[in-house]
């Protein structure tokens, strides 16, 4: 195909009304992308092939109400998955590209966040209180938007916009526009939800996953990020446990997708021209189809929460109004020589949205049990000030110095990560994680329990894939079973049975969900046959054995304590708002032996002729001695 003139087709693309992308995914080109646009209501719908069969290429923006394919709620606000079905696509050199597009400035009127910082700021008192305080989850992302009046030609923005994110921002993983009929999508989202690339030389019928979690952001100062003030921001708790429970919980996604699990390397740094974040990257295998692979990912916790079904309830409670593209991803598919499709999904983050003369840039905040409100309030005005001051559609602070200017022309990024105390304070952070999730997760099916089978029970909470894939490298052969569908039968022949982790109240008798986990745990109990009880499910159990409930004075959302489990020592991972709490001066309960805290009470483990059960969670990245612990309570409840 001969290369057009990038001048003569931008001119063709502002004044025209067809739909098209522009996509800047590495530092020396740009690709347009044009075609016909369609929507389609589920992703399976999203037409990779045409009418003979043949691959074909296929950008669809997906929407976060695209999350009741899982089931999930949201607000529903109609945005379609929307499909632009490509017909050409060039790769152009940046420069040229940027020489063409527009660059007089796009003003706006009536600038302003739809929710006062007040108002967001008792939101997030509630939410900590509330939902975390309330053990709904560990973390929740809130937004509000940043919306303003916008009289210019919408293909005319959107392309000033995309120029200036060329120009002024750096480290993004996509920066992009979007035009499609009635809607313009600008923005230059630095985290990649989820990939996938074709591995069929290596491993046919497989693709290589990869997923990138980045959570915890620092606002550069006046002057620019230097490796002192970026010291105290990697060694705030908040961030460092934010990060964490973020990786949790995508792990939770690649064990659900890869046949290996997921390996963790990391953690790296994401240096941007106006914000820092710190990151992780997973990698795994899969033989699912992209599409499937997309759905069972939707969404990142980054901008949701964990765990993440709740996590739909809960902003959903919170946000009054849908969130349209925020937070659900732009998906590239393209056709590989093996006649199957790679998948590149950055999350919808960091993009500034036109529609009907109106722009809105939604930004949230990661809440967590550690946040501050008005530090939560300030995190909303420096994402919405980047993305602004990115597109030139706000004044870009002036800099001290064109030195101190990273967007003075040719000026080098800033590699705060090879500065050795960076360096080694991020690295210093694997020292508290476990051991597994950072090696090859091959499962040889060999293990000290080789040859038996488990069914774990899933609570509402996807820590139990995580479990599942731990227990394969035990040897068991593993079924997952939703609670709401597991059956007696299932219950009475399985081998082992996991009765997993969820959010929520074990004590609320209104509620189904507990209702059927206490029904597993007491059946599994009567029948005398192996029962593991994790996290909800080991207070459940605690609870029958005649063992007090309490909330704790504070949640153990991303806690990782050092407890006797029997023993030994064992460095654990907790994510629980409510405990089973053994009398001050007790010993013990008839009928179990109790590993409790030797102050409080609290009950770390239970064991029994039978069961074993475990407060904290042996899967999570923060169980140093997960597996450890695993193999010894599963061998107990053996026999």
């Amino acid at each position: 195909m001969t290369r057009p003139d990038p001048a003569a087709l931008l001119r063709e693309l502002s004044a025209g009304d067809a739909p098209f992308a522009l996509l800047a995914r590495d530092a020396d080109t740009v690709e347009v992308l044009t075609g016909r646009t369609v929507d389609v209501a589920l992703l399976a719908d999203i037409p990779l092939t045409d009418e003979t069969g043949r691959p074909r290429e296929v950008l669809a923006l997906v929407p976060y109400r695209q999350v009741r394919e899982r089931g999930f709620v949201s607000h529903d606000d109609g945005a379609p998955l929307r499909c632009l079905v490509v017909q050409e696509h060039h790769t152009l050199p940046r420069a040229e590209v940027m020489a063409a597009l527009p660059t007089a400035p796009i003003p706006l009127q009536d600038a302003g966040f739809d929710i006062p910082d007040e108002v967001y700021a008792d939101t997030v008192r509630t939410v900590i209180a509330d939902e975390i305080g309330g053990g709904e989850g560990a973390n929740f992302v809130i937004r509000r938007d940043f919306v303003a009046g916008v009289d210019a030609d919408p293909r005319l923005a959107a392309l000033t916009w995309f120029r200036a994110l060329l120009e002024h921002e750096r480290g993004a993983y996509w920066t992009f526009t979007i035009v499609t009929d009635g809607h313009v999508a600008v923005g230059a989202s630095p985290e990649a939800h989820v990939s996938a690339a074709s591995a069929e030389s290596e491993h046919p019928g497989f693709s290589t996953v990869t997923m990138n979690p980045i959570s915890g952001t620092f606002r550069h100062p006046a002057g620019g990020a230097t490796a002192a003030t970026l010291t105290e921001f990697l060694r705030s708790t908040k961030e460092t446990e934010e990060l964490f429970m973020v990786v949790d919980e995508e792990l939770k996604m690649m064990s659900a997708v890869c046949s290996d699990g997921g390996r963790i390397t990391g953690p790296h740094l994401k240096e941007m021209s106006r914000l820092t974040h710190t990151e992780y990257m997973l990698r795994g295998r899969s033989r699912l189809d992209p599409r499937d692979i997309l759905r069972e990912t939707m969404f990142a916790p980054t901008v949701t929460g964990s765990p993440m079904q709740n996590a739909c309830v809960v902003i959903a409670r919170h946000e009054t109004t849908p969130r349209g593209y925020y937070s659900g991803v732009a998906a590239l598919f393209t056709p590989t020589a093996a006649g199957t499709h790679d998948l590149d999904a950055p999350i919808l983050i960091r993009t500034a949205y036109l529609m009907d003369g109106r722009l809105r840039v939604p930004v949230g905040a990661t809440l967590v049990r550690h946040s501050d409100p008005y530090g939560e309030v300030s995190e909303t005005h420096g994402k919405a000030a980047g993305v602004l001051g990115a597109i030139g559609a706000i004044p870009r602070e002036i800099p001290a110095s064109p030195a101190e200017d990273p967007d003075a022309p040719g000026a080098a990024p800033r590699a705060l990560a090879d500065d050795p105390a960076i360096a080694e304070l991020l690295a210093s952070r694997n020292t508290r994680l476990a051991a597994f999730w950072m090696q090859p997760q091959d499962v040889t099916g060999e293990g000290p329990f080789a040859g038996r089978d488990a069914l774990v029970v899933d609570a509402e909470d996807r820590f139990t894939t995580m479990l599942a894939h731990q227990l394969r490298h035990l040897g068991f052969a593993v079924t997952i079973a939703p609670w709401s569908e597991v059956t007696d039968a299932q219950l009475e022949n399985a081998g082992l049975v996991v009765s997993g982790p969820g959010p929520g109240d074990p004590r609320d008798p209104s509620s189904p969900r507990m209702q059927r986990m206490r029904e597993v745990v007491a059946l599994r109990r009567a029948s005398g046959q192996p029962l593991l009880a994790v996290c909800l499910s080991h207070q459940i159990l605690a609870d029958s054995l005649g063992i007090d409930l309490a909330p704790l004075a504070r949640p153990h959302q991303g806690l990782q304590l050092s407890v006797d489990v029997f023993g030994e020592p064992a460095s654990i991972g907790f994510y629980n708002t409510f405990t089973a709490r053994l009398p001050v001066g007790s010993t013990g309960v008839a009928g179990a032996e109790v590993a409790a805290d030797p102050v409080s009470g609290d009950v770390y483990a239970l064991r029994g002729a039978g069961f074993a059960s475990v407060q904290g969670h042996l899967e999570s990245i923060l169980s140093r001695d997960g597996m450890r612990t695993l193999e010894r309570l599963v061998g107990h409840a053996l026999g």
